[in-house]
């Protein structure tokens, strides 16, 4: 999957954060990359070389970093309207 497919995949995903050049998923939308671990409130940072995942776990923000070509699939996760 080409980068510029994988970037529409994340902004249908996600919203700008005001002010910022993150994005936050959706209210109700969860993403799930190389069917790793099943994300609900994280925020991206889409850049030239990579994507940033930040993830708040208690007291602590973890950022995971992965290369676009690291990306071998994405799903999204929301329930039936």
């Amino acid at each position: 999957m080409n980068k510029d497919t994988l970037e529409k995949i994340l902004e249908y995903a996600s919203m700008p954060v005001h002010g910022t050049l993150s994005r936050k998923l959706r209210k109700g939308v969860k993403l799930q990359i190389n069917e790793g671990k099943v994300l609900d409130s994280a925020v991206l940072f889409m850049g030239e070389q990579f994507v940033r995942i930040t993830e708040q776990v208690d007291n602590e923000s973890i950022n995971t970093y992965m290369g676009w070509e690291a990306i071998d699939s994405v799903r999204t996760i929301s329930s039936e309207q």
